[in-house]
């Protein structure tokens, strides 16, 4: 059974920036392919709420050989997305500026219940359930069209 959403979809509103990608860069040290947010569109730092958005586009790095003739994002960049709006509310929420390194520290209660395909945007929702200078953890959700695709949950660590 799937969890209940982390947040009501409906109040979101997709198009607002309130992380740039220019911001996210400069907290985030993945580059090229690893980029995996295009924007934040909701922060919280009260809550340790943050919701990002990534369209997949045709020509992502995974469509030609992950599946070919179907191809589906694989179940790690999710991961890896969910991870990068974590880290992004932790530097936001401690101010370093992206001065610091904070990276996975690991993964849990991970399931898969759709799949993401070019052109769908995926939205990722992650709460903080703990945030604390040296360590988070991070219940995450991803939707396509307001369905469940994934949950988890991920730790990050200043290393």
């Amino acid at each position: 059974m799937a969890s209940d959403p982390l947040i009501d979809l409906s109040t979101i509103d997709t198009d607002n920036v309130a992380v740039s990608k220019e911001e996210i860069l400069v907290l985030n040290p993945q580059r090229d392919e690893f980029e995996q947010v295009d924007r934040i569109v909701l922060v919280d730092l009260e809550e340790g709420l943050g919701v990002g958005v990534k369209t997949q586009r045709p020509d992502e790095f995974w469509t030609r050989g992950h599946i070919p003739g179907r191809p589906i994002m694989p179940g790690v960049l999710m991961i890896e997305m969910a991870a990068q709006i974590s880290s992004v509310i932790y530097h936001l929420k401690f101010e370093t500026g992206g001065e610091k390194f904070f990276g996975f520290g690991g993964v849990s209660k991970v399931k898969f219940r759709g799949t993401v395909e070019p052109g769908a945007e995926l939205i990722m929702v992650v709460r903080a359930k703990a945030l604390r200078s040296r360590m988070a953890i991070f219940d995450t959700q991803g939707f396509v069209d307001d369905k469940l695709v994934f949950e988890g949950e991920v730790t990050g660590l200043v290393l």
